[in-house]
């Protein structure tokens, strides 16, 4: 089952999508946030979508306006393609190879929940940045509460999957890495999420006997294909990402886990670490970004012009008063 977020006729609503693009509206339902939070896990939501198909069928989803499908309470973004690592690293920081630490254990961010966007926004240049990239990759979405799961127990606590564009600004990732943090302002501006939640049942007849699923991923620039790869290259199933995060802690309905990018051109800063130079160059205003993921569905971003920095002065030199 798909489900979608849209705007019509100034209203915002959570729908079920059929495959010819008929959207079934779930009654009193305006934030997937919110059924996620009630129905409290898979078969719930799936309950609550068959429920909805009994309703007189809404808009065609060519004649809406869709939105992200769920606002995540928090969004963790993994690293969890080797070939991904070995051709960044390179680029951002000029290493060869992938460190040591990498293979202990899958490394994650915390993004920013409030710069989500829809599947066909707009997306601007990060203030101060000249060099801006994509990066296809594919969330897991958490529809149940758990805490230091196992990666078989954490597998019922993935509701679906949707499509992850994590926009990336390399000039200011590389500058503020120097520091030894992850990246901040370098990943802030705008991350895509779309164009459905897709339920993890619909998934699982692409899954393999090492648990990952098997889809296809394709990024385009300007309808130009730049990168190719399976999801079934990740080092790590989604079960061991979730199960990662809930060490220690919680995940809860709604959080976002990023798969991290996928390898083979998911991201322009990979081939520009195994060419030696930026090409193909980076994004500019008017260049369209396509990301196709196998069994999910299409996203499509065009970027535009963003705003200018607002200044910020350099640290001050290092008081030497002391009480």
């Amino acid at each position: 089952m798909r489900f979608a977020a849209y705007e019509y006729q100034h209203r915002r609503r959570v729908a079920v999508v059929e495959e010819d693009g008929t959207l079934y509206p779930l009654p009193a339902v305006s934030s997937l946030n919110a059924l996620l939070a009630e129905t409290d896990g898979l078969p719930g939501l799936l309950a609550a979508g068959t429920a909805a198909l009994d309703v007189p069928a809404g808009p065609h989803v060519s004649r809406v306006a869709l939105l992200p499908p769920l606002q995540p309470s928090s969004v963790r973004d993994f690293v969890a393609f080797e070939e991904h690592v070995e051709g960044v690293r390179r680029s951002v920081s000029g290493a060869e190879g992938v460190p040591a630490a990498w293979y202990e254990a899958p490394t994650f961010y915390f993004g920013n929940p409030y710069a989500v966007i829809g599947a066909h926004d707009e997306v601007p240049v990060p203030p101060g940045s000249s060099v801006l990239d994509f990066e296809l990759e594919v969330a897991a979405v958490i529809g149940r509460q758990g805490s230091d799961l196992t990666p078989e127990q954490a597998r019922d606590h993935i509701v679906g999957y949707t499509i992850f564009n994590d926009w990336s600004a390399r000039d200011l990732q590389s500058r503020e890495m120097q520091v030894g943090l992850g990246p901040c302002k370098g990943k802030d501006t705008a991350t895509t999420l779309g164009p459905y939640l897709v339920t993890a049942d619909e998934l699982e007849p692409f899954r393999d006997a090492d648990g990952h699923l098997r889809l296809a991923l394709t990024a385009e620039v300007n309808g130009e294909v730049i990168g190719r790869d399976l999801l079934s290259n990740m080092s790590w199933t989604f079960d061991d990402l979730v199960a990662y995060a809930s060490r220690g802690t919680t995940v809860r309905p709604g959080d976002v886990l990023g798969s991290g990018t996928c390898g083979n051109g998911g991201c322009l800063a990979e081939l520009w670490g195994r060419n030696g130079r930026q090409d193909p160059p980076p994004l500019r205003p008017g260049d369209t970004v396509t990301l196709t993921v196998q069994g999910i569905g299409t996203v499509s971003n065009t970027v535009v012009a963003g705003t200018e920095p607002v200044p910020i002065r350099p640290a001050r030199p290092r008081p030497r008063t002391r009480p």
